[in-house]
C-alpha cells in the first residue's frame, strides 16, 4: 500500500483523493511533507514522527504517533500495528484530523463524525478490546495533567472520579455489586452528543495545518 515513487503519477492522484477526500494539490502537498519527514524514503518511521517539533510538547504526543501507525485507522477493518506506514496509510491517517465541508449533506457530515469519533476512542482504547478502561483513561488524563501542577496521586484521583461520572452518564443508577468495566464506543458517542469536536480535531507540524484541509468535496 502506498506510492513506491518519489514523484506521484496522476492515477495514483487520483485514487487517493477518491479514498481521503483531498485534493490533488493537497495531496502532492502532503507527498512533499512526506518525503521531508521521511528523508526521501517510501516509509514512516515512529522515529521520523518523534523528530518533530512541534509534537514535543503535545500532551497526547504518544497517541498521536501511535496512531500512525494503527491499522483500524486505515479504514481496512484490520487491527494490529505495523513499524513503519506508505504515503497512503500516512494521508489516511491526516484525513482524520481534518474539519468538515459545511457544503456536505447532513448525512455524509454524520457519517464523517462517527469515522472521527471512532479514531479518537481508537486513540484511547489501545489494547484495542473495545473498552477504555479505568487504566486506559487514567494515563491519559495523567499525561494532560503531565505538565501542570498536579501530582500523580491526585491526577489518579482526577481521573477515577470522571470515570465514575461517565458511568452514571451512561449507565445510570448502578448495583452496589455491579462493576463499571469502562467506555464503550456506544457509550463515547453518547458523551460526546451535541459536542462539536469535528473542527477541534487537528494537528500542525512540518508547515501542515490541517484546519484549511476540509472533508468532502
Amino acid at each position: 500500500m502506498g506510492s513506491s515513487h518519489s514523484d506521484l503519477r496522476e492515477h495514483e492522484v487520483q485514487h487517493l483523493s477518491e479514498t481521503t477526500g483531498f485534493s490533488s494539490e493537497q495531496i502532492r502537498n502532503l507527498h512533499k511533507r512526506f518525503k521531508n519527514l521521511t528523508h526521501n524514503s517510501d516509509t514512516l518511521s515512529r522515529g521520523d514522527l518523534e523528530k518533530i517539533g512541534d509534537l514535543t510538547f503535545n500532551p497526547i504526543r504518544s497517541q498521536i504517533i501511535d496512531a500512525f501507525f494503527d491499522k483500524r485507522n486505515f479504514r481496512q477493518d484490520e487491527v494490529g500495528t505495523v513499524e513503519e506506514i506508505g504515503f497512503e496509510e500516512f494521508l489516511t491517517v491526516m484525513s482524520h484530523f481534518r474539519p468538515l465541508n459545511q457544503e456536505l449533506t447532513q448525512e455524509d457530515k454524520d457519517k464523517i463524525r462517527k469515522e472521527k469519533l471512532h479514531f479518537l476512542f481508537n486513540m484511547h482504547d489501545k489494547d484495542n478490546d473495545g473498552i477504555i478502561t479505568l487504566d486506559e483513561y487514567r494515563q491519559l488524563v495523567e499525561e494532560l495533567l503531565s505538565n501542570s501542577a498536579i501530582e500523580g496521586e491526585t491526577s489518579k484521583s482526577i481521573a477515577d472520579a470522571a470515570m465514575l461520572e461517565v458511568a452514571s452518564v451512561t449507565m445510570g443508577q448502578m448495583a452496589p455489586d455491579e462493576v463499571y468495566e469502562g467506555i464503550t464506543f456506544e457509550h463515547f458517542l453518547q458523551i460526546l452528543k451535541g459536542v462539536e469536536i469535528e473542527s477541534r480535531m487537528y494537528i500542525r507540524f512540518l508547515y501542515v495545518d490541517t484546519t484549511t484541509m476540509r472533508c468532502g468535496k
